[in-house]
C-alpha cells in the first residue's frame, strides 16, 4: 500500500520511526512532513496527508501529534476520510475492522514506541469486515454528499433518505470486561 505519514513538531521524532517500519513492513511511504522539529502548525500537515488519501494519491495515512486530537479534527474534513484516533491496540484494530479507517492518528506524548509499533502493524494488516458496517460507512458517506443543511428533514429528524437503512442491533446491556464487548462485536 501507499502510505502518507505526517506529523508536527512534537511528533516529527516519532514520524521518523513510523516512516522506517512502514517501509520495514513492505509498504510505499511518503513524507508529507514536516522536515525538521521547528514549531510548526498541524493544519498544515495533516491537510496535505488527508487530501493525498482523499484524492487517491495514496491508500492511507498515518499522523503523530501531541495528542493527535486537532490531526483527526482537520483529517475528518476531507471527503472520504475516516480518520481515528487511537491510543491503545483494541481501538486500532476496531478502526479497521468496523470503521475502515483511512487514516490512523496517534499521540506522541501519550503513547510509547513499543505501542505506536504494534498498533501500526494491527492496523495496516487489519481489513474492514463489511456486513453490517458497510452500511453504517455508507451513512457516514452520505453525510458528505450534501450539505446536513440541505438534507436535514426537521419534521422527521433524519438525514436525506438514512431512514430506509435500517439498524440490525437494539439496545445491549452495558458490558463491563473487554471480552464482552468483544463478544458483542461478532
Amino acid at each position: 500500500m501507499k502510505i502518507a505519514v505526517a506529523s508536527n513538531h512534537v511528533g516529527f521524532r516519532a514520524k521518523g520511526r513510523i516512516i522506517t517500519q512502514v517501509a520495514e513492513l513492505g509498504h510505499e511511504v511518503f513524507d508529507f512532513g514536516p522536515s525538521t522539529d521547528a514549531c510548526c502548525d498541524y493544519p498544515d500537515y495533516a491537510a496535505k496527508a488527508a487530501r493525498a488519501v482523499s484524492i487517491g494519491e495514496v491508500d492511507r495515512a498515518i499522523l503523530v501529534g501531541g495528542t493527535g486530537i486537532g490531526m483527526s479534527i482537520v483529517a475528518n474534513k476531507f471527503k472520504g476520510i475516516r480518520a481515528a484516533l487511537c491510543h491503545d491496540e483494541l481501538s486500532a484494530q476496531l478502526s479497521r475492522r468496523q470503521n475502515d479507517a483511512n487514516i490512523l492518528c496517534l499521540s506522541s506524548h501519550i503513547l510509547c514506541e513499543g505501542s505506536v509499533a504494534q498498533m501500526i502493524c494491527l492496523w495496516l494488516e487489519m481489513p474492514f469486515e463489511g456486513g453490517r458496517h458497510a452500511r453504517r460507512i455508507a451513512k457516514i458517506a452520505q453525510f458528505e454528499k450534501s450539505p446536513a443543511n440541505n438534507s436535514f428533514n426537521r419534521s422527521s429528524h433524519q438525514f436525506g433518505n438514512l431512514d430506509e437503512i435500517q439498524p440490525d442491533c437494539g439496545l445491549r446491556k452495558q458490558s463491563s470486561s473487554v471480552e464482552e464487548c468483544a463478544a458483542h462485536q461478532k
